[in-house]
């Protein structure tokens, strides 16, 4: 079992380390000896790539990632404790209306979505960007809080209650603090479908200002499209925000995933 693993590491982390190496040589290194490693470390490609455009989509993506992930994560778990916790008419239809969202494909709703966005005034905007995320990460990310909050014990819950705790103040401060490593879990899944996501982002972006980083990517590949050292250090540098935020978080993600598998 660990050769089949170890096996497996290497085969998912050689592409990373060759990427990285790549991005490092000048391009006749590159194309004359693309498994070798670089003679010279060229660093400067990371600079020439930041000051062609990918400094700028960076930032978009993080604007974009951060403000939609925390509305992703806010709403999901105000939904995921009322249907786990609150006992009312109809609890079972709005969930499953909810979780009805996951069979919802987004490519379906591309042009609809265009002509709403168009209409409201949020087309080619950072704002409906944010609020699109936010719908379709929506459905799957209460279906994975409210799995978790129903592992949760109720006791702390009903005795801060009898105490005279409000609602609110049970859910800020009781529940959420134990939902922490379901919280972590995600908002990684939302980062990683949020900071990757292309198709809303081509056509629901029109500015090149306001492009994120994977269709600033592709503008970037038009750009360069020789100097492929420069290219791929564009690459690496979408790619290892994703990697350092999942091995900073891995311990919660799996806590997370791990709990809320207990009850569904």
């Amino acid at each position: 079992m660990y050769l089949m693993f170890t096996v497996f590491a290497v085969l998912v982390i050689l592409p990373l380390v060759l990427m990285v190496f790549s991005s490092l040589k000048d391009n006749t290194s590159f194309l004359s000896e693309p498994w070798a490693l670089p003679k010279t470390f060229k660093v400067e490609n990371y600079a020439y790539a930041i000051r062609y455009g990918v400094g700028s989509y960076f930032m978009n993506s993080i604007i974009v990632t951060v403000a939609a992930v925390a509305g992703i994560v806010f709403f999901s778990a105000l939904a995921a404790y009322a249907v786990s916790r609150f006992q009312f008419k109809g609890k079972n239809a709005v969930f499953l209306f909810i979780i009805g969202g996951m069979m919802i494909s987004p490519e379906v709703n591309l042009v609809s979505l265009f002509k709403l966005l168009q209409g409201i005034k949020l087309y080619d905007t950072h704002l409906g960007l944010i609020v699109t995320y936010c719908v379709f990460q929506f459905s799957f990310t209460v279906l994975l809080f409210r799995s978790y909050m129903l592992s949760l014990p109720r006791a702390v819950e009903e005795s801060a209650l009898i105490d005279g705790c409000t609602v609110p103040k049970v859910f800020i401060h009781i529940v959420l603090p134990m939902c922490k490593p379901i919280l972590a879990s995600g908002a990684l899944f939302a980062t990683m479908h949020v900071w990757n996501e292309y198709m809303f982002a081509t056509v629901f972006i029109e500015s090149n200002a306001k492009k994120t980083i994977p269709v600033g990517l592709v503008s970037l590949q038009t750009a360069l499209k020789t100097d492929f050292p420069v290219l791929i250090a564009g690459l690496v540098i979408s790619a290892a925000v994703v990697i350092i935020l999942f091995l900073i978080f891995q311990k919660q993600f799996v806590r997370g995933l791990s709990y809320g598998s207990v009850k569904g």
